[in-house]
């Protein structure tokens, strides 16, 4: 039997859309308001999804507080009020899209569950728009 237990968390980060590599016009062309250069922000909502076997002894999947502290950790204690283009190291050179965002999120967090349990990462950028990630 495998249950799926969930953890719901939020940061707000400021970013920009943007490639380093096109010209401003290129870029609000793809990216529009998304692309200022003053940058904009959002009030992300985090839904950590772990799935796997009960453990008998315990009867938990995974104990929930200590998936509460790594979500803090991993994602906001580096993320939470920040810009994620100026100070997160893995948007140095990425562009933090939502989509781009939840896999490193996802990446974060995967290496510190054990590999017997599934991760599943959603991310709301909006209360409309959100991804999902499962490392597929």
């Amino acid at each position: 039997m495998r249950v799926t237990i969930s953890r719901k968390a939020h940061f707000n980060a400021a970013h920009r859309l943007y490639r380093k590599d096109w010209t401003f016009e290129q870029n609000d062309a793809v990216f529009g308001k998304c692309n200022n250069p003053n940058f904009h922000g959002h009030n992300y909502e985090l839904i950590v999804s772990v799935t796997g076997k009960i453990n008998p002894e315990t009867g938990y999947v995974m104990d929930v507080k200590d998936l509460s502290d790594l979500i803090f950790e991993e994602v906001e204690k580096p993320f939470d009020h920040k810009n994620l283009n100026l100070d997160v190291a893995e948007f140095e050179n990425l562009n933090p899209t939502a989509e781009n965002i939840v896999v490193v999120i996802w990446n974060k967090i995967r290496k510190r569950i054990k590999p017997e349990l599934d991760l599943e990462i959603t991310l709301y950028e909006t209360p409309r728009n959100f991804v999902t990630y499962k490392g597929e």
